[in-house]
C-alpha cells in the first residue's frame, strides 16, 4: 500500500505541477479576454436569468429546467471541497491559499459558461430519447472523429474520477466528522448514505433533479447565513485577516512553516487544486448537467452554468476560509474538516462543530447524487445505456466501502484524477472556443438590437 501511495504522491505532483495550474488559469484568463470579460460583467444578468421565467425550461427541448441544472451541478460541487478542502488548502498553503481560489473563480467562470454553452451546443438524444451531453460529446460533435479518442480519454478518466471525488472522498469525510461529532461508526454512515442514494437514483436525472433543487439553496443558504455569524462575533479581526490573505499569497505563510519562496508556491499550488476540487470549472464535469437543460439557448445556459462556480467559491469557501482565519484555529495543527470543525466551534461554543458536521453530511451527501450522474453518463458515452444500471450498482456499493478505508490517501487519488480528466477538457475549450465567442457574440448582439 505504501508503494502505491508513493507511486500516486509522485503522479500527483507531476500533473499538479506548474503546467498544469498555468493552462487551468492560463485557459480561464484566455476566455475571459475572449469574452471581453462577459462572465463578470453580466453576473447580475445572470441572477435574474436564473430567477425569472427563462430558467424554468421549454418542455420540448432537454430533461430538467435549467434551475435545476445548476443546482444538480451545484449539488456536485458544493461539498467536501466547500468544508475540508479549503481548510487543507489554507493549512499547507497559508492564508494565501484562499486568494488564488478566489483568483481560480473568477476566470473559472468563463471557463464553466463555456463548458455550458459547448455542452448544449453540441449535445445528443440517445437511443432511450434521453439528451446526453459533456465534454465527452463537444469534443467527438465539435471536433470531429480524429479527436474522438480524446472524449473516450475524458469518459474515462471521468467515469474513473467520480469514484474518488464524488463518492468515496465523500463518503469518508461524512463518516469521520460523524463519529468525530456524534460517535456514530463509519460503517453505520457508509450504510445509511447507501440506503439514502439508492432511493434517490432509482429515479434518474429527474429525481436528481428535484432534490438537488429542494436541498441545494436551503444548505448553502443556511451555511453562509451560519458563517456570517461567526463571522460577525469575529468582526474585529476580519480587516487583518483579508491583509493577510493578500500579503501571504505572495509572501506565503503556510502552517506548516518552510522557506518564503516554499510557501508562496504551496499558496498557489494548494489554492488553484482545492479551487478546482471544489467549485470543477474546467473539469468538465457541470456540462454534463448543464447539458440536459430544457432550454434551446447554448449562451442563456451558460449564463446560468458560471453562477455556480461564483456561489461555490467566491461565496461558500470564502466563508469558511474567513472564518478559519480570523478565529486563529489555521495555526492549530489541525486540517481538514477538523479545522473548520474548529474555526466555528470557536466561534459558537458548544454547537458550532455540529452545525459543521451536519452542513458537511448533507453537502457530501448531494456531491455523491451529481457526482453519480456525471459518471453514469460517461460510461453511456463509452457502452451505451446498458451499462447504466451495473454502474449504478457498483457506485451505490462503494459508499460503505469509502466510508471506511483511509482518507489520506482517497484525498490524493481524487486531487490526482481530477488533473487528468481536465487535461482533454481544457484541450477542446481552447480548440472550440471560436463556437464560444461566435454565439456569445450573436446571443448579445440581438439583445442589444432589440433593446432588452
Amino acid at each position: 500500500m505504501e508503494a502505491i501511495s508513493d507511486f500516486v504522491s509522485t503522479v500527483n505532483g507531476l500533473v499538479w505541477g506548474p503546467p498544469m495550474l498555468v493552462m487551468i488559469l492560463g485557459v480561464g484568463l484566455f476566455l475571459s479576454i475572449g469574452l471581453k470579460l462577459m462572465p463578470v460583467l453580466k453576473l447580475g444578468a445572470g441572477f435574474r436569468l436564473m430567477w425569472s421565467g427563462r430558467a424554468r425550461g421549454e418542455a420540448d427541448e432537454g430533461e430538467i429546467p435549467p434551475f435545476q441544472a445548476l443546482m444538480t451541478a451545484l449539488s456536485a460541487t458544493v461539498g467536501t471541497g466547500n468544508i475540508a478542502g479549503v481548510a487543507t488548502a489554507v493549512f499547507l498553503g497559508g492564508p494565501g491559499a484562499l486568494f488564488w481560489m478566489w483568483l481560480t473563480a473568477l476566470v473559472g467562470m468563463a471557463t464553466k459558461y463555456s463548458e455550458a454553452v459547448l455542452a448544449v451546443r453540441f449535445r445528443e438524444v440517445d437511443e432511450r430519447g434521453k439528451h446526453v451531453g459533456g465534454p465527452m460529446y463537444y469534443i467527438r460533435n465539435g471536433l470531429g472523429n480524429k479527436w474522438a479518442w480524446l472524449g473516450v480519454l475524458f469518459a474515462i478518466f471521468a467515469a474513473v474520477a467520480a469514484f474518488g471525488i464524488g463518492n468515496t472522498v465523500q463518503a469518508n469525510s461524512v463518516a469521520d466528522v460523524l463519529e468525530t461529532n456524534f460517535g456514530l461508526p463509519h460503517w453505520v454512515t457508509g450504510l445509511i448514505l447507501m440506503v439514502l442514494v439508492g432511493m434517490v437514483l432509482i429515479g434518474g436525472i429527474r429525481r436528481i433533479g428535484q432534490v438537488a433543487s429542494a436541498l441545494v439553496p436551503f444548505m448553502a443558504v443556511s451555511y453562509v447565513l451560519i458563517g456570517l455569524i461567526v463571522l460577525a462575533i469575529n468582526a474585529n479581526e476580519i480587516p487583518s485577516a483579508i491583509a493577510t490573505v493578500f500579503s501571504s499569497a505572495f509572501s506565503g505563510s503556510a502552517a506548516e512553516g518552510g522557506f518564503a519562496g516554499a510557501a508562496v508556491w504551496a499558496a498557489i499550488r494548494f489554492g488553484v487544486a482545492r479551487g478546482i476540487f471544489s467549485n470543477e470549472a474546467g473539469l468538465g464535469s457541470a456540462p454534463i448537467a448543464h447539458a440536459v437543460a430544457q432550454t434551446k439557448d447554448p449562451v442563456k445556459q451558460g449564463m446560468v452554468a458560471m453562477l455556480g462556480t461564483f456561489i461555490d467559491t467566491i461565496i461558500v469557501c470564502s466563508i469558511t476560509g474567513l472564518v478559519i482565519i480570523t478565529s486563529g484555529a489555521w495555526t492549530s495543527g489541525e486540517t481538514g474538516a477538523a479545522l473548520t470543525s474548529l474555526a466555528f466551534e470557536s466561534g459558537l461554543p458548544g454547537f458550532g462543530n455540529y452545525i459543521v458536521a451536519i452542513s458537511l453530511a448533507i453537502f457530501a451527501f448531494t456531491t455523491i447524487l451529481g457526482w453519480s450522474f456525471y459518471g453514469e453518463r460517461c460510461i453511456e458515452f463509452l457502452f451505451g445505456p446498458k451499462a447504466i444500471v451495473p454502474y449504478r450498482v457498483v457506485w451505490i456499493a462503494a459508499i460503505p466501502v469509502g466510508a471506511t478505508v483511509n482518507l489520506g490517501f482517497i484525498w490524493l487519488v481524487a486531487d490526482t484524477l481530477n488533473a487528468m480528466m481536465a487535461l482533454p477538457n481544457l484541450i477542446a475549450l481552447l480548440l472550440l472556443s471560436p463556437v464560444v465567442f461566435k454565439l456569445s457574440r450573436a446571443y448579445f448582439d440581438k439583445e442589444k438590437a432589440t433593446g432588452r
